[in-house]
């Protein structure tokens, strides 16, 4: 039971924006995210010494429900008792977002990426950029030096919000050249979103219409050069879109950045929108949640 007023509010919203959860998961997430974002730590001592405090129970008891509220069911006590899944609240995580979106112009700009907590896990996440700040919707969490294709990862992320976004909204998927593959190019543009992924200066391309190839890295030889235009990039798994291209000031090579967007419908500079991903990961590591201190060791 909630006995704190802010607590039990806190759970009220939650339980609007999550309805698909029972009781004890709103209860769980309530609790959990409150505690985490007052303490401003995610270990699971400090959290539950607040909520006993705030709430008047025992510390091992909170203690023991925030923990079976993350193990899977074989982990907790008692008869028909169930694991949360996690992957059934990206999209209501998001439609909460666009609820709140202030912006009148109906474009959401979203970055991929993928952070390492210490060695035990990588995690691959879609995030919502708004005002600086980088808001994480969708999520897999895979074993650090876990071999194998993301590829699965990344359909799987996109798969659960892929229909949250009003059809007449400009979506645009920004990534690293880390993350850059043609398939990843078609299933952004598959989801009638846009892709606007970083490359690497090594390889080629061609001009439409032209037979040449040239070295990406003649398109913006120097610095205060920009250039955008219709090419097909790369010889091999090669794609047929918008090239753009900036080198300004202050930066050792330029941003090669392709997209399925009409070269004059895009910009190079919102490129730089992709940085406030960062602050996520200060968040959730040093200025914030630590979770590089973890001791937990199984990703799911």
């Amino acid at each position: 039971m909630l006995r704190n007023k802010y607590l039990k509010d806190w759970s009220k919203i939650v339980s609007y924006h999550f309805p698909h959860l029972s009781l004890p998961e709103v209860v769980g997430l309530a609790t959990w995210s409150f505690g985490m974002v007052m303490t401003g730590s995610s270990s699971l001592t400090r959290v539950s010494e607040f909520i006993a405090k705030i709430n008047q129970e025992k510390s091992n008891t909170v203690r023991q429900r925030l923990k079976e509220w993350y193990q899977d069911s074989k982990g907790k006590k008692g008869e028909k008792r169930r694991e949360l899944d996690v992957s059934e609240c990206f999209a209501p995580l998001l439609k909460w977002i666009l609820s709140l979106w202030k912006s009148e112009d109906k474009c959401l700009p979203l970055a991929i990426d993928a952070t390492n907590i210490g060695q035990n896990f990588t995690v691959l996440s879609l995030h919502v950029l708004y005002q600086g700040c980088g808001i994480p919707v969708a999520w897999k969490i895979v074993k650090g030096r876990e071999k194998g294709s993301w590829k699965p990862h990344w359909l799987y992320v996109f798969h659960y919000v892929k229909d949250v976004v009003p059809s007449d909204w400009q979506v645009l998927v920004l990534a690293d050249r880390g993350l850059y593959a043609d398939w990843l190019f078609e299933a952004i543009c598959s989801l009638n979103w846009h892709p606007f992924l970083r490359i690497n200066h090594q390889g080629n391309y061609q001009l439409r219409g032209d037979t040449e190839w040239r070295c990406l890295d003649t398109v913006a030889p120097k610095t205060g050069t920009q250039w955008s235009g219709y090419v097909t990039c790369f010889k091999n798994h090669s794609i047929d879109g918008t090239l753009l291209a900036r080198w300004d000031e202050g930066y050792k090579e330029p941003w090669l950045i392709v997209t399925d967007l009409e070269p004059t419908q895009a910009q190079s500079l919102w490129y730089g929108l992709r940085s406030w991903i960062e602050s996520s990961y200060r968040d959730i590591k040093s200025d914030g949640w630590q979770w590089q201190k973890t001791r937990l060791r199984e990703p799911d």
